[in-house]
């Protein structure tokens, strides 16, 4: 590894043309770290938009009573790894197999109300509003946009916020989330499976539901416009067998399918890949078809994406960028600048590469990217080759 680089300007000079290339099957995959890149503070003090799932809890500790915050505690503490998510998995879990028995001093009306809670500090946070003007949800569809496709774009996202379908829908961009109707939308897995949607309506699938969903008493999930309803739907990380159900094992099966399509490529951006069914999906069929890839733009340096490091590491489908390195083709190694692959490619450079660090790990950053990539070559910064050659 020590004799090992990888020059970014090799890799950004492919991945530009992809991008901009009418005929690729591109899917964008979005986590909980793009609205973070977001900024919303006053006074020069950061403030993301929605923060992360670390943020987010401290949020809703700060909801809770004392006593539901320490019960809270409690089952934090039983869990391996613990998350928001799956605290409040358990929470639920609880809620529906206790009777009449108690577990932390709370029966099962109890966790109800706590799940109710959190849920609650959950919507409120995940409720807000894109900002008016230049951000980089608006961007991204500004690149899905400014290219003429012959197959649609779809996003993939474990977020239950609304900003991207606030951005689809200023830009009056057409798409479809599974859901069919207006006042109390239902799940259509059958167009999901056929796919056969003009390629310029958006493919937007949430895989961890959505703030808007709702489940009657049958499990049945509508998608409610406005809805006041605080009970988030999506599958739970400790009951497997939920992800089986509707919409979820419909969801699923479509990322599944899009990544065994000939000639796919996945942009993940703001995903730490500690989801581990998410990623196991993705290993599995990323092994199983080679004409597929992943490029997973990550925040951090090397030693802060292990879990996406690992997946890189495992197959050469995958590749890593991060901020002082990558994981390509297999091969660990830092980042360090070579031979320019065109006369002008220092002005493209700064988008992406400053002060030895790689920049596109921040969502912001890689939306940017791929919106002015189309009108960057449109413009032919490399006009000044093409004449020599022709002389």
């Amino acid at each position: 590894m020590e004799n090992t680089i990888h020059n970014p300007d090799q890799y950004m000079f492919g991945f530009r043309q992809l991008a901009t290339n009418g005929r690729k099957r591109i899917a964008v995959l979005i986590g909980a770290g793009a609205p973070v890149s977001i900024d919303v503070g006053t006074d020069g003090q950061w403030k993301s938009l929605i923060p992360n799932i670390a943020g987010l809890e401290v949020i809703v500790l700060q909801a809770l009573s004392p006593i539901q915050k320490g019960v809270y505690e409690q089952i934090k503490t039983s869990l391996s790894d613990p998350n928001l998510e799956k605290i409040l998995s358990r929470v639920r879990m609880l809620t529906e197999v206790l009777g009449d028995g108690a577990v932390y001093g709370f029966k099962a009306n109890d966790f109800a109300t706590l799940s109710e809670a959190i849920c609650n500090s959950i919507r409120d946070v995940v409720s807000a509003d894109l900002p008016i003007g230049e951000n980089p949800y608006s961007e991204l569809v500004s690149w899905i946009n400014g290219i003429n496709r012959k197959h649609a774009v779809e996003v993939f996202t474990t977020n239950y916020d609304l900003l991207l379908e606030n951005a689809l829908e200023r830009a009056r961009t057409p798409y479809f989330d599974g859901f069919s109707g207006s006042k109390n939308a239902f799940f259509d897995p059958s167009s999901i499976s056929k796919n056969d949607l003009p390629a310029r309506w958006v493919r937007l699938w949430k895989l961890h539901g959505s703030i808007g969903w709702e489940a009657n008493d049958n499990g049945e999930v509508f998608r409610v416009p406005h809805s006041k309803n605080a009970s988030l739907v999506y599958p739970s990380h400790i009951k497997y067998d939920q992800t089986q159900a509707a919409p979820f094992s419909s969801l699923f099966e479509r990322l599944k399918n899009f990544i065994l399509e000939p000639d796919c490529l996945i942009l993940s951006t703001g995903f730490s890949f500690a989801d581990a069914h998410i990623s196991s999906r993705l290993l599995e069929c990323l092994m199983a078809n080679p004409t597929a890839a992943l490029f997973a733009f990550q925040f951090n340096n090397l030693t802060g994406e292990s879990a996406a490091k690992e997946l890189a590491l495992k197959c050469p489908g995958i590749s890593v960028f991060c901020k002082d390195g990558a994981v390509i083709n297999g091969v660990e190694a830092k980042w360090k600048i070579g031979s320019p692959p065109t006369k002008n490619w220092h002005e493209i450079r700064s988008e992406y590469y400053k002060d030895n660090k790689f920049l596109l790990g921040d969502f912001k950053r890689l939306a940017r990217f791929l919106a002015t990539a189309g009108s960057e070559i449109a413009q032919d910064l490399t006009a000044p080759d093409i004449q020599e050659a022709t002389q």
